[in-house]
């Protein structure tokens, strides 16, 4: 098999599947793919992409605004002004590739509200329409030939060699080694660390350790957002979402008591941003001393309901709970990284040649907090732009690529059963929706003696190992930054 590449790609949630298909077609890419090419946060993504698509009603500037707003105005403008411009160009290219954005009576393509935004603008496929994209990006990507996919491959090391980057990759049962003169992370997201969370399975942050161990810069890694509406179910980890546009569409927040209770923390009501309503959540369940919390849309017409949210309807009835009549319970959990890998503009990580985008990256279009719908937009846009760079480096002269093999990997000692949990305890009672220093500063400690013991024992390298690593590696970042 060809092990030296053009450009590897780590990640095949949008980010990745588009950087591969906006890189030229002479550009050998390989796309690494830690399990099946669907198990990514992108496909998990309910609500839609943000987009001024509507020119008469709304403007770049609103949508700026608004922005903004959610994110405390610690966003960066640069990055911020790019994402609002270039993003309706990158909406009509998904439409190109097959996306179907739901569509009004008239045909016209519907745009709906979302939390922290103040115009409709909001482009969906009914409930799903991560998927939706995910589907057709992969579609797209097969039809490359240019393009090759390894779905399975997990990635358990990475270094820099001369001219490139190398990574160790683990393969049904078999490690391989490849190579390639640039190299893109859209790892995603870094929900595992906690105990409950709606990211899926692989969102551990290897992309972040790995680009940390290689000497990239991180930042911002504390700003976490917790999404208020989380299906409230204890029983498994991995919480389903219940979307954000489904308090766009007139749910109610109530509490234990069955009363509304936005109108106490914000003249948005329901309609706030998310760390706002998470927070006023957390504060009332103080004041009234339960953590029963609903959201309630039973005065919608129920055909309706059905047909906006069918996947949210169905998955729903599955526990037992009907959306056209009953109260869903809902609190919040971790759903979504505003830090990550510090890029510029263009998806540059400080480490020349290493790139980053997608949910693994730090842009600053986020602030301190990110508004609805605006992170589909930041993977096409900024996966785009790097995609695009590396385009304009491919035409010059560049350094030849030296191949180094990665040392043998031992069998070593399995690693010891507990550890990833701990690091979840730990981060859902120091690092949640209110933040407690003195228990952040208590659970560092711990944190870095658990890192130490995983970096300097005799452990195999397996999935296990390589996740746990992740973990608490990020988990040190983050309370290190607020310890």
């Amino acid at each position: 098999m060809q092990n030296n590449y053009d450009v590897m790609i780590v990640g095949s949630g949008a980010a990745g599947l588009y950087a591969a298909l906006n890189l030229r077609e002479d550009v050998r890419v390989l796309l690494l793919c830690k399990r099946e090419q669907l198990l990514c946060n992108s496909a998990l993504a309910q609500g839609g992409v943000a987009s001024v698509f509507d020119t008469q009603h709304d403007n770049e500037q609103l949508h700026i605004n608004d922005t903004l707003i959610a994110g405390g105005f610690k966003n960066n403008p640069d990055s911020l002004k790019i994402l609002v411009h270039q993003g309706p160009q990158e909406v009509r290219r998904l439409m190109e590739l097959g996306v179907d954005f739901d569509r009004d009576d008239k045909g016209n393509i519907h745009l709906t509200l979302e939390g922290g935004h103040s115009r409709h603008r909001i482009l969906h496929h009914q409930d799903c329409t991560g998927r939706e994209i995910e589907k057709k990006l992969i579609a797209a990507v097969q039809k490359r030939k240019n393009v090759t996919v390894l779905p399975g491959a997990m990635v358990c090391e990475m270094k820099q060699i001369p001219g490139g980057f190398a990574a160790n990759v683990l393969k049904d049962g078999a490690f391989t080694t490849y190579n390639a003169r640039f190299c893109i992370l859209c790892t995603g997201g870094i929900g595992r660390i906690y105990e409950y969370t709606t990211n899926s399975a692989i969102a551990t942050g290897d992309g972040i350790m790995f680009a940390y161990n290689m000497g990239a810069r991180i930042k911002n890694l504390s700003l976490v957002q917790f999404h208020p509406t989380a299906f409230a179910n204890h029983h498994t980890r991995e919480c389903f979402l219940i979307s954000e546009a489904v308090r766009g569409e007139g749910a109610y927040l109530l509490n234990c008591r069955g009363e509304r209770f936005m109108s106490r923390y914000d003249n948005r009501l329901e309609l706030a941003p998310r760390d706002v309503v998470s927070k006023a959540i957390i504060e009332e369940s103080h004041l009234t001393g339960s953590d029963h919390f609903y959201l309630d849309i039973s005065h919608k017409d129920p055909e309706f309901l059905k047909k906006r949210f069918p996947m949210i309807y169905q998955n729903l009835l599955k526990e037992g709970f009907d959306l056209t009549k009953d109260r869903i319970p809902i609190f919040p959990c971790q759903h979504y990284l505003m830090g990550g890998i510090d890029v510029d503009t263009d998806g540059q990580t400080t480490l020349d040649g290493l790139y980053a985008a997608g949910e693994c990256s730090h842009t600053g279009v986020h602030g301190n907090n990110r508004l609805a719908s605006n992170s589909l937009l930041e993977a096409l846009v900024f996966s785009h732009r790097a995609a695009d760079h590396i385009n304009g480096r491919l035409n010059g002269s560049l350094p030849e690529l030296v191949p180094q093999p990665f040392s043998e990997n031992g069998e070593g000692e399995p690693l010891p059963h507990g550890l990833r949990t701990e690091i979840r305890a730990i981060m859902q009672h120091s690092h949640f929706v209110v933040r407690d220093k003195a228990a952040a500063q208590k659970g560092f400690a711990r944190i870095c003696e658990i890192k130490k013991f995983i970096e300097e024992g005799h452990f195999a390298l397996t999935p296990d190992y390589v996740e746990a690593r992740a973990l608490a590696t990020v988990a040190y970042l983050i309370l290190q930054e607020v310890a």
